[in-house]
């Protein structure tokens, strides 16, 4: 069975990484990482996206899990990029990280959390940062 990772580097993103290493290892299985590539505007990382994702592939091999990673062209709306990775792999479980929302933001969710919560059929497991 596999775990699909949702990641952006972000403080979210990486504590999504950090459950979906744990997921992986309590149900013995291997994750596919999916990222998105962000427009260059919103990139606040010195890492290119290969990098990025070499990076995440590297930490999730030192921790004995196997990993495949799906890195979406800059323009794919996330949700439906995501959406066609699950829809290919079936996981048992998909990880996302999602952002703490202002009192009045606890209205809406992020539009693409939102989609993916509604529109996946299996569990999702949405992780928020460490408050700091």
């Amino acid at each position: 069975m596999t775990i699909l990772l949702a990641y952006i580097r972000t403080p979210e993103g990486d504590a999504a990484l950090a459950t979906a290493v744990e997921e992986a290892r309590l149900r013995s299985s291997g994750v596919v990482v999916v990222n998105v590539t962000r427009p260059v505007s919103e990139v606040d990382s010195p890492l290119s996206a290969e990098q990025l994702g070499d990076a995440v592939a590297a930490l999730l091999a030192s921790s004995g899990i196997m990993a495949e990673l799906r890195q979406l062209p800059a323009g794919t709306d996330p949700a439906e990029g995501i959406l066609q990775v699950v829809a290919e792999t079936k996981p048992e479980l998909v990880v996302i990280g999602m952002r703490r929302r202002t009192e009045v933001g606890k209205l809406l969710l992020g539009s693409t959390t939102q989609q993916l919560l509604l529109r996946i059929d299996c569990p999702v497991l949405a992780v928020k940062a460490p408050s700091g």
